[in-house]
């Protein structure tokens, strides 16, 4: 029997395809791979180490641009930010139910633990899950499961419910507990998570979807940076030490202008749409070190020019900045 695991790569996730595994089910994990969540995707398989160890699979997806529509104007409503967290929960395991199809397994289960967040995790809210991810009866919460009503694969036998739990709240005492019963050397820390629900980020993507400019690429770019909305419409991305330096390097292209200082000490940037460019360029002088107008290294698609820059006065930065 094959069952499919939605897996973050939290703690919750890894401890719910171990007990799954202890039924002797082969487990396929689907990890979606989203902008705004905080694992990259070697943490990912970090945490995914001793489940390839039982011989559990893991499926890397993208998330798809459909995702957009779902963030613009979530059904169920955002939580404290940005966070269409039910939605979200949703499209997840739409995704899951269609792996499930397609090699054949006959269930899907997830990490939830009733009660752990407010919004999603609620008795009521996995219930809306369940139902509108069309995995009425098919889809198990081996943390809680006994709490729940039980799913197909329960009354049938096929998974042994008194082997399952009974697990609620915030507390990760008893998922401490069995992650020493099953030997796991990397324990996935409970900060970070989804960045819709940090203020910053999530003041960025309702900016974008005012100016009707939301795509997957910029909530990628959103973990980056200062962003500034200049008078043209254009958007310019600030980097803020050497490692941001070198992700907004990656962008350069057709669709990006990039700005570097040509001798100063200063930032990377990249510029989002046609104009603006000298104004762009007044406000990454404003980073550089030194004094006086700094010389700015301007690559638009290939072609380079270089133009004199004055940095930009302090209030008009503070102006210009998405915040």
């Amino acid at each position: 029997m094959k069952a499919v695991g939605l897996f973050s790569g939290g703690l919750d996730s890894i401890i719910a395809c171990h007990l799954i595994l202890d039924q002797n089910i082969q487990v396929i994990c689907l990890h979606i791979n989203a902008p705004f969540i905080v694992s990259e995707i070697n943490a990912v398989e970090k945490s995914f180490r001793t489940l390839r160890d039982r011989g559990a699979e893991l499926v890397v997806e993208e998330l798809s641009s459909d995702f957009l529509n779902i963030l613009m104007a979530p059904k169920h409503g955002y939580g404290s930010q940005m966070n269409p967290c039910i939605d979200c929960h949703i499209y997840m395991l739409r995704a899951g139910k269609n792996l499930m199809v397609e090699i054949g397994a006959e269930f899907v289960f997830t990490g939830d633990v009733l009660g752990e967040r407010p919004m999603s995790q609620s008795k009521g809210a996995l219930d809306i899950i369940e139902k509108e991810s069309g995995l009425e009866g098919m889809l198990l919460r081996p943390l809680s499961a006994k709490l729940l009503k039980p799913t197909e694969v329960e009354i049938d036998g096929r998974v042994d419910r008194d082997r399952l739990l009974d697990i609620k709240g915030r507390s990760r005492s008893r998922q401490l507990e069995l992650a020493e019963v099953y030997g796991l050397e990397f324990i996935p820390s409970p900060a970070g998570g989804c960045l819709l629900t940090d203020v910053a980020y999530a003041r960025k993507v309702e900016e974008a979807m005012e100016h009707k400019e939301l795509s997957l690429e910029l909530l990628h770019l959103f973990r980056y940076g200062r962003h500034f909305r200049l008078p043209s419409g254009s958007r310019l991305i600030v980097g803020r030490n050497e490692s941001e330096n070198k992700v907004l390097e990656g962008f350069s292209g057709d669709e990006y202008i990039l700005l570097e200082p040509k001798k100063d000490m200063g930032p990377t940037c990249l510029l989002i749409g046609d104009d603006d460019i000298e104004l762009a360029s007044s406000i990454m002088a404003r980073y550089c070190d030194g004094e006086g107008d700094v010389r700015v290294r301007v690559n638009r698609g290939g072609l380079e020019l270089e133009l004199l820059a004055k940095r930009l006065e302090d209030s008009r930065v503070r102006e210009l900045m998405v915040k």
